[in-house]
């Protein structure tokens, strides 16, 4: 459902209330003073699977989709005082580094009450914008995940300037996220947080996830605090060099990765005001052609770094 539209700057009308409603309730964003709630931001027309190509052509840079890319360059950027890296399964690091290597399954799962909630979202928001579109039923995945590992490159200085994690759904033809990765320091938490941004028209929505090592080997990855600051949920409302942002408290995720028998999987909770409203899984798989080659020759990272 489209709805009414606007015009080119401020886009459809849902779009448009949903900003004013961050502009109303939030506070105003500076980047230079807030830099780790920078991040790429999406056109009124929507979001897709074509994002980081559009992104590319428009800040001239370089775009790189091969195999052997991860979310991060090195899985011990998240070290810190409260996070060691090397107390988590090798196979979890070895996802995070080389994230185009592996194939995903997913199922979903909205609970009680909330799924109506979720059809409403996909009618208003979802479909229309090719963004956040998270499947309402588990049949949706039933033929898996398309999943994209993408780097942009600044051609100048051969620095990644934006990694990108594109998964569609091939039976739909539906983009579930396009989310751009990385790591980034939060004012009120000691220690790097994973940064995942996920462009939305004239802004964005900012997670900031905050690592834990858990006793087996397995990663928790937690999204939750209490003030502005805090690991948590953001969103950003862009307004030329600078603009708005709300912190929802009541928003929370918690990612769980960890080996079972052997396979890499995952369990992504959603909750808001302390209910559980949507649960996901996800099978990781390394790909046949990926284990091969791994196991006939030594792999030798390309020694990028990402720019600030």
């Amino acid at each position: 459902m489209k709805g009414p539209w606007l015009g080119a700057s401020r886009g459809y009308l849902s779009d448009w209330i949903t900003q004013r409603w961050v502009q109303w309730t939030g506070r105003p964003f500076k980047p230079e003073t807030m830099p780790w709630l920078t991040g790429p931001v999406g056109k009124p027309t929507g979001i897709g699977s074509d994002f980081y190509a559009d992104l590319a052509e428009a800040q001239g840079l370089q775009f790189q989709e091969e195999r052997n890319q991860g979310l991060m360059l090195t899985f011990s950027a998240l070290e810190g005082p409260g996070f060691d890296s090397a107390a988590v399964h090798p196979e979890i690091a070895r996802f995070y580094e080389q994230t185009s290597d592996y194939q995903l399954d997913a199922w979903s799962q909205w609970c009680g009450a909330f799924r109506p909630f979720g059809w409403l979202l996909a009618v208003i928001f979802s479909r229309r914008l090719q963004q956040l579109n998270i499947p309402l039923s588990p049949l949706e995945t039933s033929r898996g995940f398309k999943s994209r590992l993408i780097q942009l490159i600044d051609p100048e200085t051969g620095l990644v300037r934006n990694t990108g994690w594109v998964r569609e759904i091939p039976r739909t033809k539906d983009v579930v996220y396009v989310g751009d990765y990385s790591t980034a320091p939060v004012p009120n938490w000691e220690g790097p947080c994973v940064k995942v941004v996920f462009p939305l028209p004239n802004g964005n929505a900012t997670v900031l996830l905050r690592p834990e090592a858990m006793p087996d080997g397995s990663l928790k990855l937690h999204s939750s605090g209490t003030r502005f600051g805090d690991p948590g949920f953001y969103f950003v409302v862009s307004q030329g060099a600078a603009g708005w942002t709300r912190y929802v408290r009541t928003l929370r995720e918690v990612i769980h990765v960890y080996v079972s028998d052997g396979e890499l999987r995952t369990d992504h909770t959603f909750r808001i005001w302390g209910l559980t409203y949507l649960r996901l899984h996800y099978r990781l798989q390394r790909r046949a052609e990926a284990s091969s080659v791994a196991s006939e020759k030594p792999q030798v990272a390309i020694p990028l770094e990402r720019s600030a």
